[in-house]
Parts: structure tokens; C-alpha cells; sequence
């Protein structure tokens, strides 16, 4: 039976840019309180060629709270590993706070078009472990670092300040794909999914090809009665025409295999039960979501746990009641397995 001190979750920072730059601050600010009040182990940053950079947003999250870990995307086309390695080792000797990776193998189309980015998605993979080896090598050794790959070379490269072994920063990496799977494997990170209703039996029926233990990306919608739940989700995630055609051309032009996977779902009906995927399908929110009551959302949680999910990175809440009431729904998950 899984331990309740082995669940973690974390939650999202709001888009940085949709916002004028004082309010976009403060909503980044009030996010990072919230969840950090709901309980969350960390707070997934952005990185995309719209966003605010990741690092200055971490730093303001860290600046807002006491304990939360941003959760900081990392994608090679931005930096130089060696930046990425003395940025981390920065902000452990300055603020002595741990910092989480979420390694980025690919991206918007667009944006990879703009960077001048043509590599092919599983060779993508490949560069990714590179990359991410040589952070971990920086981070961890002592001694020069050499690295002679397909992707990077350094040669007696040495971190400087080091970082303490507490606040090494565990590593995610999309597990979607068999790619995806594999760099997650050889990196000895968590491989995060955009998962299937807990109950599919396609689901269960691919586990033992992926590492027992893994993560799911995953919006929540949940209230003390189911009706009111359902409400505020459409209330929040109205139908769209627009942003479904939007969805349909994001598609078409993208080779993530976990975006195949909702888009098919989506078109095909959208609802399992508690598990709901309009919002993907209205391009409004780019996770499946769970809505119902407490026991509801809590029960298709711990079939996720059960499945030998460990982590769960929640999509942004609307407000802090809603950070509160998807809280409440953990309380009643790490309740059941402590209980256990």
C-alpha cells in the first residue's frame, strides 16, 4: 500500500505575460501562497518564447513563500547547460531553497521554427539526457567535469559555489512517448503523463512497459457537492469554437505523442465518469480534468496512486478557493493511505 509521505504535488504558475506587469506579479505572487498554503511540494514554472523567464519568476515565488520548490522548465534551445547548473547552484547558495527541473525535450511548434530548431522529436530525447547529465555532473561532483557527447562537449568544467546534497534538484521529464520513457529511465527522473481515465484498460495495459513509479499533469475542479462542482467547471471552461479549431490545428502540426493522445480522446467523447477533457478540447487548458465532489476527485486520485503515481502536477487554480477545495480532496487521499 502506498505511503502517504511519498505523494507530492505540485501546482502551476499563472501565464506570465497575459497579465500588466504589477497585477502580473502579484497573480504570480498569490498563486505561489495559495499553494503553498493547500500544502503543494512545489510550483511548475513556464518556459516558452511567451513567457517571462523562468528564473526571475522563481525567484519571485521564492521571495512570496517560506518552502515552495518552483518547479522550473527547461528547455536546451534556451542555454548552455554549464548556465543552467550555476544558475541552480545560485539560487541554493543564496537562498537555500531546492529548485525541481522539468526537463523540456521540445515545444510550440513555432517557437522551434523561430529558434531554428529542426531536430527531430526522439533525437530531441537524446540531446535532452545529455544535457540533463551534465547538470547533474556539475551539480553533484567535486571534482572538473568532461563530458564528450553527440550534443555538448565541456572539458575539467568545475561548479563554483557547490551545491549541498539536500538541495539537489530531482529531475522530471515527459513520459508520453517511448522516448520520453527511456531519457526519464537513463536520467533516473520521474516521467510525467497526460494520463488516460484512471480506470482505462489501455492504461493499465501499457504500465509494464513504464517505470513503476511516475507522474501525471492534471487539472482539478471539485466542490462539496458534485452539481456545484460540474457548474463552476463549465462556468470556467465554456465551449469555444475557436479555441477548438485552434486545438485541431495545434494538432495537426504537433509531434508530441501525449497531444495525439488527448485530441483523439477529446474528439471521441471527453468524459469518463469524473474525468473530463472539454477544457482541452476548447484549447483553454492543456491537461485532462477530474470534477466532482471530494470523494469523487479523492477516489480517482488514489486510482492514480494506486497505478503507482507518486506525483501530480495540478494545471493552475482559479482562485484560492479552488487551490483550498482541490487541497481538501488530497487531505482525504493521504488520509486513506496513512489509514492504511
Amino acid at each position: 500500500m502506498r505511503d502517504s509521505a511519498d505523494i507530492k504535488v505540485f501546482t502551476t504558475c499563472p501565464v506570465s505575460t497575459l497579465d500588466k506587469a504589477r497585477a502580473c506579479v502579484r497573480r504570480i505572487e498569490n498563486v505561489a501562497r495559495w499553494s503553498e498554503a493547500a500544502g503543494c511540494e512545489g510550483i511548475l514554472v513556464f518556459s516558452d518564447n511567451r513567457q517571462l523567464d523562468p528564473w526571475l519568476v522563481s525567484r519571485a515565488i521564492i521571495g512570496a513563500t517560506d518552502r515552495l520548490c518552483p518547479l522550473v522548465a527547461v528547455q536546451p534551445a534556451y542555454a548552455h547547460p554549464y548556465t543552467i547548473a550555476k544558475t541552480i547552484a545560485s539560487f541554493g547558495f543564496m537562498y537555500g531553497r531546492k529548485l525541481y527541473l522539468n526537463m523540456v525535450a521540445g515545444g510550440f511548434a513555432n517557437d522551434m521554427q523561430a529558434l531554428n530548431d529542426a531536430t527531430p522529436h526522439d533525437q530531441r530525447y537524446v540531446r535532452l539526457v545529455e544535457y540533463t547529465k551534465i547538470i547533474q555532473e556539475l551539480l553533484r561532483s567535486d571534482e572538473p567535469v568532461t563530458f564528450d557527447g553527440a550534443f555538448y562537449k565541456i572539458a575539467n568544467l568545475r561548479m563554483v559555489p557547490p551545491l549541498p546534497t539536500e538541495l539537489q534538484p530531482p529531475v522530471f521529464v515527459s513520459g508520453s512517448s517511448d522516448a520520453g520513457r527511456n531519457a526519464a529511465s537513463e536520467l533516473g527522473a520521474t516521467a510525467i503523463e497526460y494520463p488516460m481515465p484512471a480506470a482505462d484498460a489501455s492504461q493499465q495495459g501499457d504500465r509494464p512497459h513504464k517505470k513503476p513509479e511516475y507522474g501525471i499533469r492534471i487539472g482539478s475542479t471539485t466542490h462539496r457537492e458534485e452539481a456545484r462542482a460540474w457548474s463552476i467547471a463549465h462556468d470556467r471552461f465554456p465551449d469555444d469554437r475557436k479555441g477548438q479549431l485552434t486545438r485541431q490545428l495545434a494538432t495537426k502540426v504537433s509531434d508530441s505523442r501525449w497531444h495525439q493522445q488527448l485530441s483523439a480522446l477529446a474528439d471521441n467523447e471527453g468524459r469518463s465518469g469524473n474525468y473530463w477533457l472539454a477544457p482541452f478540447r476548447n484549447y483553454q487548458a492543456m491537461c485532462p480534468y477530474l470534477v466532482g465532489s471530494f470523494d469523487q476527485v479523492a477516489a480517482e486520485l488514489a486510482r492514480y496512486v494506486d497505478d503507482g503515481c507518486t506525483t501530480f502536477i495540478l494545471d493552475e487554480p482559479a482562485s484560492e478557493e479552488d487551490m483550498q477545495h482541490t487541497g481538501f480532496a488530497f487531505e482525504l487521499v493521504t488520509e486513506h493511505y496513512a489509514a492504511a
